[in-house]
């Protein structure tokens, strides 16, 4: 945290240093402003100019070059040439270099604070005393499972709107048997985040746990939503595969698993699941083969080996 307060320190002093530079520059630019309406042409030199050009008018009627009327009109048109010059070079007196002075140190004072009320409501200040809570009892002499989840709970109840909090919760009850506060962990971080297909799919699998791996209509129903957004969402075809396998639909089972390896990026996962495919394949070779000889031990662990495989797959 002192990093990034550091951090933060040092991106605001050059917007500050910003704010200051103008009035550093204050007098030099008054200065040249004031130089720049002095050279430009005033109400005499306008005038000059009227007086030059009405008395070539005067000239062009007395030679009847124009008609009186031409020349009323162009005497008009002059006129009304000299009025809009007039208003043009009539300015506003410049204010004293130093005038507003006084509103730079509130505007200061302003923008550390927006500054730091759009980091509290866009950053990741919660995410960081999440990360600070589990690194104190990590590192600390005590470190337990049971010890990160009393600190994450205590997160947990500072900030009920983070959803990192209630995801880093999921697992450690999940991985600690309390499956019933992992279901409401994930709950909480699905009505934060949305149905989104991953969310819906571990729940699904915790629940079909949960519930001794029987596929029941609330579980069906979370993998039928998933399945019509994620037709091959891992999560769930892991746990299908498991169904299938349980059901002695072998066949079903390997291709299932086959599409969850597909779209899975743990490689502790995926071999467990190879090793179910392998199980898979024994059990249909079995099934296509005579039957063994009852006294055969060898055939008799080889049928159980399976079993133990699907169980390395749950874990």
């Amino acid at each position: 945290m002192t990093v990034l307060w550091l951090a933060f320190g040092a991106l605001l002093v050059p917007t500050l240093w910003w704010l200051v530079v103008p009035l550093r520059l204050a007098d030099g630019v008054r200065a040249a402003q004031r130089d720049a309406e002095a050279r430009e042409p005033g109400t005499e030199d306008n005038l000059a100019v009227y007086r030059r050009r009405l008395a070539s008018l005067e000239s062009a009627l007395a030679r009847g070059d124009i008609s009186a009327q031409d020349f009323e009109a162009d005497r008009l048109e002059l006129e009304r040439e000299l009025l809009e010059d007039t208003r043009r070079t009539q300015r506003s007196p410049l204010r004293a270099s130093r005038a507003g002075r006084s509103l730079v140190p509130v505007l200061m004072v302003a923008v550390v604070i927006a500054s730091l009320l759009a980091y509290h409501q866009a950053g990741s200040a919660g995410d960081l005393a999440l990360r600070a809570a589990q690194q104190q009892v990590l590192n600390g002499p005590e470190a337990s499972p049971d010890r990160l989840i009393e600190a994450l709970e205590k997160q947990a109840a500072r900030q009920p709107d983070n959803p990192n909090v209630w995801r880093s919760l999921f697992p450690l009850y999940r991985d600690s048997g309390r499956l019933e506060a992992a279901a409401r962990a994930l709950q909480r971080l699905i009505e934060l985040q949305g149905r989104r297909p991953a969310l819906l799919a571990e729940l699904a699998q915790l629940r079909y746990f949960a519930g001794g791996r029987r596929l029941d209509a609330d579980i069906q129903a979370l993998v039928d939503e998933v399945l019509a957004e994620a037709p091959a969402q891992p999560t769930i075809m892991g746990m299908l595969g498991i169904e299938a396998f349980q059901n002695a639909e072998y066949q079903l089972a390997i291709e299932r698993w086959r599409k969850a390896i597909a779209g899975m990026g743990d490689e502790r996962s995926s071999r467990a699941l190879r090793q179910g495919i392998e199980a898979a394949r024994q059990r249909l070779a079995a099934d296509q083969a005579p039957r063994p000889d009852p006294k055969d031990k060898a055939s008799t662990e080889n049928s159980r080996a399976p079993e133990r495989v699907i169980d390395k797959v749950v874990e």
